[in-house]
Parts: structure tokens; sequence; C-alpha cells
């Protein structure tokens, strides 16, 4: 039997992670990075496409929680707790499981997408639904983690940061290169702030000789870093971008004008339209993954510098289902 070649980004990151005493991992990362030719036609320049759903739960989160879960564990946590909008409820679960720890997670009542729930349940998590905004129901979490001595594995963990960083490595590698412009969907901020201090490093090391613009896009109904205050009753399709007050506000904020780049908004229109021309070329995401390539058209004439685009796509379409029906006809 041939070696498997791949065993996750604390394996293969390892110099750029914080030394870990015990690894929890599901073998996550190492996704694809694929072209897309209705991008490249709309745009005139190489746009990749990163397929984050490709990572064991579906969706990037498991970069940042193999790092928080493996720290957990050998800090001797009694468990972990999260609130969640959908796709860190689902990666917590599934690491907690993998850890033997237990896990509870604040979910806001009607607002998380039914794969997600799904995977949460399926992994044994204690589920909690509370009525209130995502921001509140944070606060809930921290207080509950400290209460109870359980790890916050949500993106105000230092650790998630650091696993989620390894996206912006896994990119220069691909192209051996860092690309002109990296756009992804901002909710919470995590991500952004996560991949550019990936960039930082991986130029600081000598690895890249430059580092790309951070286009953050929001939803016209939850857009907050665009408008530059908080959203009241943020509302969009794309659930899991559905916050009105990042966490993570400061380093999204640092990690767009650091690099030269911009916040811009797309419409539930046009993240369902996205949606629905990347599955004609074989790429099913969910809306808030849709949200970047929405966001990509905008920059046509937008005077970046030459060089290829990518386009982070955080989660895979089946996370969020009903999605679809609301953007019929699709065929």
């Amino acid at each position: 039997m041939a070696p498997i070649a791949w065993k996750g980004i604390i394996a293969a990151y390892g110099e750029f992670l914080p030394p870990l005493a015990t690894k929890v991992t599901l073998h996550e990362g190492g996704t694809p990075l694929v072209p897309s030719s209705w991008l490249e036609g709309r745009l005139g320049r190489p746009v990749w496409l990163k397929l984050e759903g490709s990572n064991p739960t579906c969706s990037f989160k498991d970069r940042g929680m193999t790092v928080a879960v493996s720290q957990a564990a050998g800090d001797g946590a009694r468990g972990v707790i999260c609130a969640s909008t959908g796709n860190t409820a689902a990666s917590a679960a599934a690491y907690a499981a993998r850890a033997g720890l237990s896990c509870s997670i604040l979910l806001p009542a009607g607002a998380v997408a039914r794969g997600k729930l799904v995977q949460a349940v399926a992994h044994g998590a204690r589920v909690l639904t509370v009525e209130g905004e995502f921001e509140e129901i944070l606060g809930m979490a921290v207080k509950m983690a400290a209460e109870e001595g359980y790890a916050l594995v949500n993106s105000l963990n230092p650790f998630r940061l650091e696993g989620q960083a390894t996206a912006s490595y896994e990119i220069c590698d691909a192209l051996g290169r860092a690309p002109a412009a990296v756009v992804l969907p901002v909710g919470n901020g995590g991500n952004i702030t996560a991949c550019w201090m990936g960039f930082l490093r991986y130029h600081a090391a000598g690895r890249i000789t430059s580092r790309p613009r951070m286009i953050g896009v929001q939803a016209e109904g939850a857009n907050p870093l665009v408008r530059g205050s908080p959203v009241v009753r943020p509302e969009t399709v794309a659930s899991a971008i559905r916050i009105g007050r990042p966490a993570s506000w400061k380093g999204a904020v640092e990690a767009v004008e650091a690099s030269g780049g911009r916040f811009l908004q797309v419409s539930d229109e046009e993240i369902l339209g996205a949606q629905r021309a990347l599955a004609a070329e074989g790429v099913f995401v969910e809306p808030a993954s849709a949200a970047a390539a929405a966001g990509a058209l905008h920059l046509q004439g937008a005077g970046l510098p030459d060089g290829d685009i990518v386009c982070i796509l955080t989660g895979h379409g089946l996370k969020d289902p009903d999605a679809v029906r609301m953007a019929e006809p699709w065929v």
C-alpha cells in the first residue's frame, strides 16, 4: 500500500504553528486550487478557486479547529464550546468527537442552515438554540466557557487564526508565488485576519516576494465593515456571513488597509447568481462562498496589479441546501 502523503495542516506547516503537545487531526487542508473559466472570461486574468468545502466537515473552519482543539486537549480542557452561525458548530463538534471531548454549541434560533445543524447533532454535540443576535450569543459562550472550564473555540481563540492562516501558505505553494488579490467572504472577520497573517509570515520567511491585496466581501444586508458601523438585525441569504458586529473587526480592517485592498458588498441576487454560475462549471458552494465570486466581478477595472486572483470558497453547497430552492429555476 502506498504511503498517505497528506496528513493535515499541523504536519504540513508545523514550523509556522504554535507547538502542540497533542495533535487532533482529520487530515484537513490540502484543498484544491482550481481555475474558473467563467471568472477568467469576465476579468481577463487567471482566477483560481480555493475549494475549502473539500475539508473534512466541508468548510474552512477545520483549519482553525484542528489547532484550537489540539491546544484544548493538551491543556486538559473539560470540553469545547462555541457560538455559531453553523460552520463553526459542525467543525467544533467533529474535532471534539475526534479528541474525545464534550462539545456545547450555542446557535441563534432559526438562523442556522440545516446541513450545518445536522452535522453538529450527528457528532454528538449539545446544541442550544438561543433567541438573539450572534454577538449576544457569543458573549454567552464566552461566559459559559469561563464558568464551566471549557475552551472557547470561536475565532476569538488565537489558535483558530493560526490554523486558518495555512490557507495562505497552500495558495502560495500551489501557485509558486503570491496572487495579486485574494477575495473572500467576511462575516466575523477572523478568516481575512488569519489569511493576511499567513501572507505576512510567508513574506517574512522569504517564501514569497510580494503580498496580495485582501478583498473582503459582505452581503448588502450584513455589511458592517462596508458601512463602518454595526448592523442591527442583519439579513442575507448567506447565513454564514449574517453578522452585524464582527468579533475580529479590527483585524479585518487592518488586513484590508495594510494590503491596499478593500471591502465591498454584493446583493443576495448577485450571490445566488454567482452560486449558479459556479455550479455550472462543476463547483457547488454555499451562498457565503458564492459571495466571494460575486465580489470578484466588482474588481473589473479596479486597478489591481497584474497577476492571479484567488477566490476562497469557504463552504460546500450541501451546507445550505435550502438556498437552492430559493434560487430556482436551476434547470
